[in-house]
């Protein structure tokens, strides 16, 4: 009698054959990050959807937040799409734009080359604290914007 032997990379590749796994496993919509010199740049795979159904928003001038709001038109579930990503330090909050083209949507968040600097001088500590604090940028309003998304 013959015993064949048995091959652990044959049984390996069996049961992560896309056969019986088609595409249960990836996610469906990938979320790219790249870095220039002058940006951050973020890339969103959301085909099928039109650019009034994408909403992109910064939040607390430290969340850029994406999402989909799709109507639901027909008796088909909803697919629904949801991205925070905390912003880098140094990015210039007005220059933030975003386009969607051919499924792909494309946010840029422009960085700030310059630091912003103050002197303080003892004296003025107790009476200013709060126009102190509103110079340095340590006071935050919370609040969302949303971001114009163009076509091209």
């Amino acid at each position: 009698m013959e015993f064949s032997t048995f091959h652990p990379s044959t049984r390996n590749s069996f049961f992560t054959s896309p056969l019986l796994f088609p595409y249960h496993f990836i996610p469906e919509n990938y979320v790219h990050w790249r870095e220039t010199p002058e940006s951050h740049i973020y890339s969103a795979d959301l085909p099928g959807l039109k650019k009034e159904e994408i909403k992109v928003e910064v939040e607390d001038s430290r969340y850029l937040i994406i999402r989909t709001e799709a109507a639901n038109e027909t008796t088909e579930p909803t697919r629904s799409f949801l991205r925070k990503f905390r912003l880098p330090g140094m990015v210039d909050m007005n220059g933030i734009c975003a386009s969607y083209r051919d499924g792909v949507l494309t946010i840029t968040v422009p960085r700030t080359l310059v630091r912003r600097g103050f002197f303080i001088e003892p004296a003025d500590l107790p009476e200013r604290m709060v126009n102190l604090g509103a110079r340095a940028g340590l006071i935050y309003f919370f609040q969302t914007r949303l971001v114009n998304i163009s076509n091209t």
